[in-house]
This record gives structure tokens, C-alpha cells and sequence, in this order.
């Protein structure tokens, strides 16, 4: 036996502090027991057809006014990268969403993790701002919010209404598929991917269906008949992160 021994108001500590623990234990499990039940199964993924973009950035406008970010960050950004015959070829690049996200390999405090229905989301309020995040992301889709943003938001309200609130200074951004619209969307009976108010803004607003989401586990999603019949590339697959953007190279026929 040990000889240790504790007085009353050491036990009193002790046994708050493990209340405490076993509290806040069961409310992460109930939020993930809610989040699991939420995505029945459902793996949500993104298919870019460089056939189709225009570089126009509508997707760019719009997920900044949906998501409310400053004019000097992008979650979405689109750039030219080569020309196909007389093509520009445009590649865009959200989050990819990876099932292996190095992102969430290096977090510290979990402010990085996987919901279950794929998607990388960030826990705002446990981020300390160490950008480790940042640096890991092999495709540049995180960004550090250097400052308050306070002042109007220069693409509300041409692009689209405010659906989330504004990051506090001093935490890593990023795109999050609007998984804001998705659970909304699901919750009154809407497919993502095929009602708009249930679908990525970007994905909405682009002008030429250049991109198209959905559920890769649904044979019959917009996404699975893509994948399904056109050849599909994903960016850096070497990593081992299985990214859930895929994209559809560009042909000097665009495909219909």
C-alpha cells in the first residue's frame, strides 16, 4: 500500500477535476454521436471540370460572401495554369478535404478534425493560432487571420448573404465545403448537390457547372457519374492524402 496521503480538501480538488474531464468527455462524444447520425454514411466530394472553367472567380466572390471572409483572404482561389489548344486552363483550388489531412495530423489541440461525413472542419474557438496547420497543408488552402475584420464585407451583398460569423484574429482560415448549407439543407429534407440551398455557394453560383458536388458513396450523385465516366486526377496524390476534390482535365472539346 502507498503512504501517501491525501486531506479533504486535496480529494475535493481532485474529484472536481475529474468531473470536469469526464463533463467535457461526454459532450465531445455527444457531438460526435450528433455528427454521425447527421452524415448517415454520407462522404461528400467536389469534381472541378477544367473543360468547363472560365476563371471567372464567381466561385471566389461567393465564398467570401457566404462565409464572410475579409477581402485580403481567399478560402477558394483560381489560377491560370496552362492552355489546352486555345484554352485557358484554369485549375481552382478549395480545401481538398483530405481523408489523410496532415492539417489535422499536427494540430496541437484538436482544432483540426474530420466530421464524419469527410469534411476537415475548424473548431474556431480552440484554435490557438500556432499555424501549424498552415505550413502543413501541401496545397496553400489555409490562411492566417492577421486582424479583426470589422468593416463591410466588399462582396456582400452582390455575392451572397453572410451564413456564418467572422473569425476572430489570430486563427488559421479555410474553406469548409459550407458544410453550413449542408446540414441546414439536410435537416429540411434537401440533397446537397442537387437543391442549391443545400450545396457549396461556389458550386452554386459558378455560371457554366464547372463544378458539381455530392456524395461519393451514392452511385447516383452528380459526382459518382462524373468519376464514373470521365478519367479524374486529384492534386499532389503522391502525399497519400487522398484529397476529395477531384478534377476533370481539360480537352480541346469541352465535354457536356
Amino acid at each position: 500500500m502507498s503512504d501517501i496521503k491525501i486531506n479533504r480538501r486535496d480529494f475535493i480538488k481532485l474529484t472536481v477535476a475529474g468531473v470536469t474531464v469526464l463533463a467535457g468527455s461526454q459532450i465531445f462524444r455527444r457531438a460526435q454521436a450528433l455528427e454521425t447520425l447527421t452524415s448517415n454514411g454520407r462522404q461528400w466530394a467536389m469534381v472541378i471540370d477544367q473543360s468547363k472553367c472560365t476563371g471567372c472567380d464567381y466561385c471566389t466572390l461567393a465564398c467570401r460572401a457566404h462565409n464572410d471572409i475579409p477581402p485580403e483572404i481567399s478560402w477558394n482561389v483560381v489560377s491560370k495554369t496552362g492552355t489546352v489548344g486555345a484554352q485557358d486552363v484554369y485549375t481552382p483550388r478549395p480545401c481538398m478535404q483530405c481523408a489523410h489531412a496532415p492539417c489535422v495530423d499536427v494540430c496541437p489541440v484538436r482544432a483540426s478534425s474530420y466530421r464524419p461525413d469527410g469534411i476537415v472542419k475548424m473548431d474556431y474557438d480552440r484554435c490557438i493560432g500556432c499555424r501549424y496547420c498552415e505550413i502543413a497543408c501541401p496545397y496553400g488552402a489555409r490562411s492566417f487571420n492577421w486582424k479583426q475584420f470589422d468593416g463591410p464585407n466588399p462582396s456582400v451583398p452582390e455575392w451572397g448573404q453572410p451564413e456564418v460569423s467572422r473569425r476572430p484574429r489570430g486563427v488559421v482560415e479555410k474553406c469548409s465545403f459550407c458544410y453550413q448549407r449542408i446540414d441546414r439543407g439536410l435537416a429540411l429534407g434537401l440533397t446537397p448537390g442537387i437543391d442549391e440551398d443545400a450545396t457549396p455557394a461556389c458550386a452554386v453560383v459558378c455560371p457554366v457547372g464547372a463544378r458539381q458536388f455530392g456524395d461519393l458513396n451514392d452511385p447516383e450523385s452528380n459526382v459518382s457519374k462524373l468519376l464514373h465516366g470521365r478519367t479524374s486526377y486529384r492534386l499532389r496524390e503522391d502525399l497519400g492524402t487522398s484529397p476529395r476534390v477531384y478534377y476533370l482535365s481539360a480537352t480541346e472539346e469541352p465535354q457536356s
